[in-house]
């Protein structure tokens, strides 16, 4: 089993990178293999809506949205580490998120694929930044790996990080729950394989005599 790790943090080592290492050395202890994707530098530009991805299976801009979509499908879970700016998560990992999930509509089944989490704040703001990047896992049918407390750790440096001794604790425990959660899916799909999802009605409500909502 393998799960993606998301830094979304431009500093490379920092705050993000630590709590992540923390989640990690516990999923490796468990048996699951693990990826580092950082996109914290990267130009990323948002996605466009220009539907390139229905008909060709991949996003219009080749980038590493497009270097992620394969790794993303053979993986089994995926962890999203970010830092926390004006309550939500970092530009770039948001465009990178919208982009990969959205490209990767027809081609990657994203069900029962285990999603969480990590948030990093000097302060405050980290729990809006949370709830945003966990909804990309809400319409995907992927469980969201939970800890004790809210998946977030707090400081300035990395160093700071190592002192919020409940932050590590949380991490510690997302590692294990993930790894249990992870372990359970594999042994329920390897029975019963995956739930197929209905996905043929769409609700847009447009307007029947323009095309369009007034």
């Amino acid at each position: 089993m393998k799960v993606l790790l998301i830094q979304g943090s431009p500093h490379a080592k920092g705050c993000v990178w630590r709590a992540l290492t923390e989640v990690e050395k516990i999923l490796n202890e468990a048996g699951i293999e693990t990826e580092w994707i950082n996109v914290g530098t990267k130009d990323i530009r948002g996605c466009i809506a220009c539907h390139y991805c229905m008909t060709h299976g991949k996003c219009v801009f080749d980038d590493i949205v497009n270097e992620t979509a394969p790794k993303f499908k053979e993986a089994d879970g995926m962890i999203v580490g970010t830092p926390t700016y004006y309550a939500g998560p970092n530009g770039q990992l948001h465009s990178f998120l919208d982009r990969l999930f959205f490209s990767t509509m027809l081609t990657v089944d994203k069900t029962m694929k285990v999603g969480a989490t990590v948030v990093s704040s000097r302060r405050a703001g980290s729990t809006s930044a949370f709830d945003d990047i966990n909804k990309y896992f809400t319409i995907s049918s992927m469980p969201i790996a939970s800890s004790t407390y809210w998946n977030e750790v707090h400081g300035y440096t990395p160093e700071d990080v190592e002192m919020d001794k409940e932050g590590m604790q949380v991490m510690r425990n997302l590692g294990k729950n993930m790894a249990f959660l992870l372990k359970a899916v594999n042994s329920q799909k390897e029975k019963e394989g995956i739930p197929v999802q209905e996905r043929t009605e769409r609700t847009n409500f447009m307007g029947t005599q323009s095309g369009r909502s007034e």
